[in-house]
């Protein structure tokens, strides 16, 4: 009961705290700020120790009280609750600048507002930018924490703001006098404490410094940064609808960590290629500001620093600010173990793409010869990092502004006959859902009158976007297909990009489009609303399996079940498997996760007993009762192997152990053919897409050795073209392999059926073209 009480009033201290925003709008002398700041709390005052000291983590209640009392302390800060996070924790912001700043935010968002959109500047638009930039200042927006096993940004946040909020060193009040800083302590609230629990629950046992058994975002984990164009996550519609949407800003600074045995830092410029629809005057920005904070921190002593490496710049999917007139600078810190300190060897370091960490080269250095790496190297690597960029931020005003304004010109100026005029988006099931996205990204969207385009008619409810605006460079990435480079490396093996290779959405949509060049008007009815989309109604019966072993894609199943309302459990492991099977599931799910964890999990010795192994034997024979009596289980991507292991299917993975310069398709939009009589197609088009990453492609076996059922029992419902390339969009080695081999089929066993998928049809809750195949599955009878 007492610690009960004790929790209830840490929280409601934290709550009072955050609803205490500082407002006060009299700006203060620097004299009267100088005698305040020795009252200023230091994080250590409020959260018992110092951020960087080994094996101390805060909670986010800490977080949130931190935050709070600065901002009651300290006339720079203004602290605010944006939202709610999907577990409800609250969705927070320090704004940080010279009280005279803050006194005047509203106009600094109107100087932003224009220079981004040069439209609103009136007839001539040079000379009234020339006046904005001229009182503007550098709005630099740094976000904290979104992978939460990644403690030390969050960390970082509080030593920011604390020297930000109390130090009147001469550099720091020329950051306070030329830049706004949005400061955003965690982009995932919820994964503060998520690790932070499983963190202290392990501390001082053999299991010290592993990663939670669970998602540390409740549905995307890891991928909570891969979804900054689809917009899926509230933390992601928060951010850019309250920060990046409001503000503008000019540099974005996102501080990540990452593996423990490469270099000790990254920075940019990225690596090849970029996504085409990137401004030149971003590539410049990200480019000279990173090459000059490796340059100075390299100067102040730092070691193992990495740039052009490691990381490209293709996806938009982690670059909202690319499109919107921001310079992204991603860093990279190298990881401890959680907060545990660890030993590195100078023979364990390991090369990354485009450096080796061993070696002094052009874009790597000086070398880190090893040793002892915790977590206040990493705090000091990140806070140092951030200051260098806001000192450029603050003496490099003008030019960040001028720069910010050269991109929005461009994007509005008139085009040119031969140039591409618009996007015209027909209304379709699933054009609206496109649509709510490109309305969420600020991208503007037309609904005439009847109209002709491109020798075309267009009825009333078809959506025009014109290119002559500021974001259309996004929606231009978004509707056509990539075109991914064929990168090798000296020996001929496909350079892997760092995420993936395709994100046009309007494949993984089913939108159609038409990109018109001629120039063409239209009339705006006075009433021009969005189209709406129907979804897909609830059902029940649904058992979703969910491993001890986190997986991604068994997260994002779960969101995609319930935004279309399906019903479902989660069952975990073989023993409670067992129990639950008795239960009358219609289907089971087994997302995308590889044959060898489904079964094992993790190994004994690695995490605590009761969270070690898989489905196993036991798992498997429950599984096989109950498809047996009746059934149906549902295999997702690379589960699908499993299936074909566990249950001795006539099927074989034709690209399963084949070198990548003979089969290689990271993350790319395919061409399927499917049999539309088939129930899983029903209401289907004949030819559709197949998200492909890691994905198995089946055959037949007509006589294999030990099949449970014979091929006859296998129905192929969608397969690779023969006559054409299955590659859509993205980058695909070894297209003849595949060509005629299936991506789903149905395997009959018992009274009951499996179902394979050799794709993603929910992938990271953008494919709606193929949540059709996966939703039939699922109501099969």
């Amino acid at each position: 009961m007492r610690l009960r009480i004790i929790s209830f009033l840490l929280l409601l201290a934290s709550i009072l705290f955050l609803n205490l925003t500082i407002s006060d709008s009299a700006p203060r002398s620097i004299n009267r700020a100088a005698q305040r700041s020795a009252g200023i709390p230091t994080p250590q005052d409020v959260l018992g120790f110092t951020p960087g000291d080994d094996r101390k983590l805060a909670s986010w209640n800490q977080v949130l009280t931190y935050f709070g009392k600065l901002a009651q302390a300290s006339d720079r800060v203004k602290f605010e609750a944006l939202g709610k996070s999907t577990m409800d924790k609250p969705f927070v912001m320090a704004t940080i600048s010279a009280p005279e700043n803050l006194a005047r935010l509203d106009e600094y968002k109107r100087i932003q507002e224009q220079l981004a959109d040069p439209r609103k500047l009136g007839p001539n638009p040079d000379r009234k930018a020339a006046q904005l930039i001229a009182r503007g200042k550098t709005i630099v927006l740094i976000t904290c924490g979104i992978h939460s096993t990644e403690v030390g940004s969050y960390l970082s946040s509080m030593l920011i703001a604390y020297r930000l909020a109390s130090s009147n060193e001469p550099e720091i009040q020329n950051i306070l006098k030329h830049t706004i800083v949005l400061l955003v302590p965690s982009l995932n609230p919820d994964g503060v404490d998520i690790v932070k629990n499983w963190y202290d629950k392990t501390l001082g046992t053999p299991y010290e410094g592993t990663e939670p058994p669970e998602l540390y975002h409740k549905y995307t984990g890891h991928d909570n940064n891969r979804d900054w164009y689809a917009f899926t996550q509230v933390e992601t519609k928060i951010t850019v609808d309250k920060i990046h949407n409001v503000w503008h800003p000019q540099i974005v600074h996102d501080i990540h960590q990452q593996g423990a045995y490469g270099s000790r830092l990254f920075l940019p410029p990225y690596m090849q290629p970029v996504e085409p629809n990137v401004p030149k005057q971003i590539v410049a920005g990200y480019t000279e500001l990173g090459n000059w904070m490796a340059k100075e921190m390299r100067a102040q002593g730092f070691q193992g620093i990495t740039t052009n490496s490691t990381y490209d710049a293709w996806s938009p999917s982690r670059a909202y600010s690319h499109y919107h007139g921001g310079v992204r600078v991603l860093s990279e810190t190298a990881s401890c173990k959680i907060a545990t300190p660890i030993k590195v060897k100078f023979d364990e370091l390991r090369s990354r793409e485009g450096y080796d960490p061993q070696k002094q080269s052009a874009n790597f250095g000086p070398v880190w010869r090893g040793g002892e790496w915790g977590l206040r190297d990493i705090t000091k690597y990140m806070t140092t990092g951030a200051f260098l960029l806001l000192k450029h931020a603050a003496e490099n005003r003008e030019q960040w502004l001028r720069r910010f304004y050269e991109i929005g010109k461009e994007a509005v100026r008139p085009r040119q006959k031969t140039e591409l005029f618009a996007f015209v988006i027909p209304k379709s099931q699933h054009s609206a859902d496109l649509l709510e996205v490109f309305y969420r990204a600020g991208i503007e969207v037309d609904f005439p009158l009847p109209f002709t385009a491109g020798g075309v008619r267009y009825p009333e409810g078809t959506a025009v976007i014109k290119v002559n605006q500021p974001y259309a460079g996004l929606a231009k990435a978004l509707l056509e297909k990539q075109h991914y480079p064929d990168l090798r490396d000296s020996s001929g093996n496909p350079i892997s990009p760092y995420d993936v290779t395709a994100h046009t959405l309007s494949l993984l949509m089913g939108v159609e489009f038409k990109s018109v060049n001629t120039p063409f008007r239209y009339q705006l009815p006075k009433d021009g609303g969005m189209n709406s989309c129907t979804g897909f109604g609830p059902e029940s019966g649904i058992g979703l399996y969910q491993s001890r072993m986190p997986s991604i894609d068994e997260g994002w199943t779960r969101w995609v079940l319930e935004q279309n309302h399906f019903g479902y459990s989660s069952i975990s492991d073989a023993a409670r498997l067992s129990t639950i099977l008795e239960t009358k599931y219609r289907a089971i799910v087994i997302p995308d996760q590889s044959p060898a964890s489904l079964l094992n999990g993790y190994s004994r010795g690695t995490m605590p007993p009761e969270y070690a192994g898989g489905l196993g034997q036991q798992g498997v024979k429950a599984l096989t009762s109950f498809v047996v009596d009746g059934g149906t289980l549902v295999f997702l991507n690379r589960a699908s192997g499993f299936a074909i292991e566990q249950f001795k299917l006539p099927l074989k993975n034709v690209v399963a152990g084949l070198p990548r310069t003979d089969f290689y398709v990271p993350g790319s939009i395919l061409r399927i053919e499917l049999d539309t009589s088939n129930p899983i197609a029903a209401g289907m088009p004949k030819e559709s897409i197949a998200w492909a990453e890691d994905s198995p492609v089946f055959e037949v076996v007509e006589h294999k050795e030990g099949a449970t059922v014979s091929a006859s029992a296998v129905k192929v419902i969608a397969r690779y073209p023969t006559n054409a390339n299955p590659l859509l969009s993205g980058w695909l080695l070894g297209a003849d392999r595949i060509k005629g081999k299936a991506a789903l089929v149905e395997v009959t066993l018992g009274n009951g059926r499996i179902i394979l998928f050799g794709f993603r049809p929910q992938y990271r809750g953008q494919s709606l073209a193929t949540y059709p195949l996966f939703f039939n599955s699922l109501s099969l009878r």
